[in-house]
């Protein structure tokens, strides 16, 4: 059973998903200009997912927004180093210090169909391992010059297949990729 991996993520017109210093106030900023009720397809997206893996760093950022914003949604914390999970969080949320593939196959075992990577370790982990099927990346208009980049270095190019693009009345751009397997 083959289990889908699916990138949703903003980045900074030059690729940044945060500052140096793990910062979001651009992002927040932007979130500002969207009209109310819009959220650019991520309701839609996480409607389609199964579980979500996202990278310890991430999942230490989502928890300083307060309310948790996956719900019930079930969530796996890739990390080497232990993680605090906080006691209402404890039903959906767990932790996993395996490879990619090696929690790919745990899931697809389990019965899990679309994965959401989300984290730019965690998403570069995937990704150099062969395992992300679509990325949809929203490009905020801001060139922040420096941060933490979506993509790191690679080994060998990785084509993409344009799906689907969009340009909203607020200054985002969102486009759909398919990631072309290598044989």
């Amino acid at each position: 059973m083959h289990v889908k991996a699916s990138v949703f993520i903003a980045t900074s017109l030059d690729g940044y998903i945060a500052r140096s210093d793990d910062n979001l106030d651009w992002l927040m900023a932007a979130n500002e200009t969207i009209s109310a009720g819009e959220d650019c397809g991520f309701h839609q997206f996480m409607e389609s997912v199964d579980v979500l893996v996202m990278g310890r760093h991430s999942y230490e950022k989502v928890l300083t927004f307060g309310d948790w914003p996956y719900g019930d949604k079930r969530v796996i914390v890739m990390s080497h180093k232990a993680i605090e999970i906080p006691a209402n969080l404890q039903a959906t949320v767990s932790a996993s210090a395996e490879t990619p593939l090696a929690l790919m196959q745990r899931l697809a075992g389990e019965g899990a169909k679309h994965l959401y990577v989300d984290g730019g370790i965690t998403i570069q982990g995937f990704l150099v391992a062969g395992l992300i099927d679509e990325i949809t990346i929203t490009l905020i208009p801001i060139i922040l010059g420096s941060g933490k980049s979506l993509f790191g270095p690679l080994a060998a190019d990785i084509s993409l297949r344009l799906l689907e693009n969009k340009a909203y009345p607020f200054g985002f751009v969102q486009v759909k990729y398919q990631v072309s397997k290598q044989t």
